[in-house]
């Protein structure tokens, strides 16, 4: 993994010094990573500062497809790995000589099944003997036989020692990698194939091309092509990145203000409360003006009254407005990862992800709205031109909520704003500060202040009024199921135009392992699942459902990594987990807590440091065993997993049981087997089917957000039907015979 060289380089050098007198310590360096010379450079400088030899393994590398998915995920600038198989193989030759030449430094060990790559290492060593090739056991017999009876070359012959089952996975891998077509393996067996194509010199190979970087491997930026730019990602494993956001973060404004934005015109100074940060210590983050009545009621006709105009715009203009928010957005990544840290309780990681996501969301709604509202002509009879077009509904009402207070509170906005909508924003009450900065930085990008408002307020003060209004078309809404049942019976209840609503709320979400399944695995996406952002995600994992012949196991192994969770002050990067959002969130789960402590068996806790901040909602993550998921009567939104065990025979009424509950959100599959992934996927009702990976953090336009059931209307957020919802349909038919006859009919000539 790329992003732990750093702390494992800062880790060797300590323990080299504690090992003085033994040369016996080493480490392998892979040859893919950019960063290999480099990594020899600082290993010679280590040596030379502790007078001791390392042992270096030299590898081309392993695992070099994960680091290029990994590295589009985050939205890097580039790869850490070289995307041509030459550079890793130049790379290679580049860091043999380096090593060769100081062996007062290291002892190399090179480990290739490449006969070109053996070659150039026995030229560079000459007579030298203080060095050793290395081969997997069952390859390249005949290669080093050869060439250890011709130069007289130590090889170390190794094996991956362990059962069937843990190791498939690792010898899987390998024929993967020695079977890719530019493996010196594989292309050793095509006969017909011209030796000099075989032996050509990388570096050669290198030089003959017209672009170094391989074209047909996207650059992260570049992963969506020319529909749109992938949001700029920052490594966090870089102390050198980490120091430029602490930094940027640190010119971040330390107190915000939020009101109510109505017509372009900031409301309510003189009746500011204090905001506070739930993560404890000096937690004054702002002041927050809640809407009056007046506020509602002038908003409600700007919005009426702005939404012709907008509407009339055109998607095209719109669009470019939303291009330009996601452009000031990303100018601006560190100073909102600081407003969601300070006032959402955002750990780095998330924050980032979540400023990210805001992104994306507007470039994704921005793009199917240039793709979906230009008017189209429909085919039908002769003399008649029939065109359908979409359009805005009118004013959309957007409540978002706290855990996700920038993400989802910008994608609803944009998504009315591409359909033509106008909008009025009522943001979480815990966390109105991020969302004033991002109205203000959609004004900024060329929105209206009429076709975008703020009220922030209570749902009861603000929220109701909106949606009892019959000016109000539409109502999009994140949130508890039981929020979004009431928002629906106070549409259907008010006179006027029936209005749409497009609701995401929670999940009962499961995710089922069989006893194929890696454990090591299992357990690094249940950790991620369940307690990242504390739990606090819609789509984060509640029922852990373990087959009955490893779950022992796996919740041994569980508990272990529950451990070394460290929960604390999300400002601080070492954080994993932070807060809850507020005290009556604290409170409530603090009593579920207790209540399976008297009626389930505990799993594991992580430990509560000693030294939080003072004030902050901070809850140890919990894990019990429970023995059923009908024994959990709703959603609990916080660090707390419940664990099923179930037989393989019982596999569908597993499923049955999870469907049972009503919601369908989210699911998780570990299973090695197909046909496992088959029966549960065809028999389940899940919005959002996740195999063999966690299950939170759904990627815009990649992987469409949303349940059905008790989890959502749909259609799914950052998917291709999204920005549609919002808009109307209209078709016009215009008889063009009707003056005169069809002229173009009879203008036709014949064959």
């Amino acid at each position: 993994e790329a992003d732990r060289l750093d702390l494992q380089l800062d880790v060797m050098a300590v323990v080299a010094e504690s090992l003085a007198g033994w040369d016996g310590f080493g480490l392998a360096v892979q040859a893919y990573q950019k960063r290999a010379p480099a990594v020899v450079d600082w290993l010679a400088a280590e040596s030379a500062r502790t007078g001791r030899r390392w042992m270096v393994r030299l590898v081309k590398g392993a695992y070099w497809d994960t680091e290029i998915k990994r590295a589009q995920e985050r939205g890097l600038e580039g790869y850490p790995v070289y995307t041509r198989k030459a550079a890793t193989d130049a790379c290679y030759m580049a860091c043999a000589k380096a090593l060769l030449a100081n062996p007062k430094a290291f002892y190399p060990q090179f480990a290739t099944h490449n006969a070109l790559t053996i070659a150039h290492v026995l030229e560079l060593a000459e007579t030298r003997r203080d060095f050793e090739f290395q081969r997997l056991h069952g390859m390249g017999e005949a290669l080093y036989r050869d060439a250890i009876a011709a130069h007289k070359a130590a090889c170390r012959v190794y094996a991956p020692v362990g059962s069937h089952e843990d190791l498939l996975p690792y010898l899987v891998r390998r024929l993967l990698e020695n079977g890719a077509n530019s493996s010196f393996v594989n292309r050793i067996a095509d006969e017909a194939l011209p030796i000099a194509d075989l032996v050509e010199n990388p570096v050669a190979r290198l030089r003959g091309k017209k672009r170094v970087p391989n074209p047909r491997i996207a650059s992260p930026r570049d992963l969506f092509g020319a529909e749109r730019a992938n949001s700029r990602g920052y490594d966090l494993s870089d102390p050198a990145v980490v120091d430029r956001i602490a930094e940027a973060m640190a010119r971040a404004p330390l107190v915000e203000r939020a009101g109510p934005l109505v017509a372009g015109e900031e409301r309510g100074r003189d009746r500011a409360r204090e905001a506070t940060s739930p993560n404890g210590g000096p937690c004054t983050v702002g002041f927050v003006a809640d809407s009056t009545e007046a506020d509602v009621a002038d908003a409600l006709a700007a919005a009426a009254g702005a939404f012709r105009a907008w509407d009339a715009l055109g998607a095209e203009r719109r669009a470019a407005m939303l291009g330009r928010f996601a452009d000031l957005l990303e100018a601006r990544i560190p100073e909102f990862m600081h407003r969601c840290i300070a006032e959402a309780g955002k750990t780095w990681p998330d924050a980032q992800g979540e400023v990210r996501e805001a992104i994306d969301l507007a470039r994704y709604y921005a793009a199917r709205a240039r793709e979906g509202f230009a008017e189209r002509v429909l085919p039908g009879p002769t003399g008649e031109r029939n065109t359908w077009r979409l359009a805005g509904r009118g004013v959309f009402a957007a409540i978002s909520p706290w855990n996700f207070p920038l993400a989802i509170f910008a994608g609803q906005i944009a998504a009315a704003l591409a359909a033509g909508n106008s909008v009025i924003a009522k943001p979480a009450e815990q966390t109105p500060l991020v969302a004033a900065a991002a109205v203000r930085l959609f004004h900024e990008a060329g929105v209206p202040g009429d076709v975008l408002q703020l009220l922030p307020g209570s749902g009861e003060a603000v929220g109701a009024r909106l949606v009892s209004d019959p000016r109000v078309a539409g109502v999009v809404f994140t949130g508890g199921t039981e929020t979004a049942r009431a928002i629906q019976r106070a549409l259907a209840a008010r006179p006027g135009p029936i209005a749409t609503l497009i609701a995401e709320t929670g999940g009962q979400n499961a995710m089922i392992v069989d006893s194929s399944a890696l454990p090591e695995q299992v357990v690094g996406d249940v950790l991620l699942s369940a307690f990242n952002s504390a739990g606090q995600r819609c789509s984060a994992l509640r029922v852990l459902c373990l087959q009955d012949d490893i779950a022992e196991r796996t919740l041994k192994m569980l508990a272990g990594a529950m451990q070394e969770l460290r929960v604390g002050d999300p400002a601080l990067l070492e954080t994993d987990i932070g807060p809850v959002i507020d005290a009556e969130a604290l409170k409530l789960l603090e009593a579920h807590i207790a209540k399976m402590k008297r009626a389930a068996r505990l799993v594991a806790a992580v430990p509560l440091p000693k030294d939080l901040p003072p004030g902050g909602h901070y809850l140890a993550p919990h894990a019990f065993e429970i023995g059923s998921i009908g024994a959990l009567e709703r959603e609990v939104f916080g660090p707390v997993l419940h664990v099923v065990r179930f037989s393989a025979a019982k596999l569908e009424a597993l499923v049955d049981a999870i469907d049972a509950t009503g919601y369908g959100l989210t699911l998780g599959v570990h299973s090695r087997l197909d046909s496992t992934v088959e029966r549960v996927r065809a028999r389940a009702h899940a919005g959002n089917v996740y195999v063999n990976r966690g299950m939170i953090g759904a990627v815009v336009g990649v992987q469409p957000f949303g349940g059905e059931g008790l989890s959502g209307t749909g259609p799914k957020a950052g998917g291709p039907l999204y920005v549609a919802r919002f808009a109307v349909e209209r078709a016009v038919s215009v008889n063009t015979a009707a003056a005169g006859g069809n002229a173009a009919l009879m203008a036709l000539g014949e064959e």
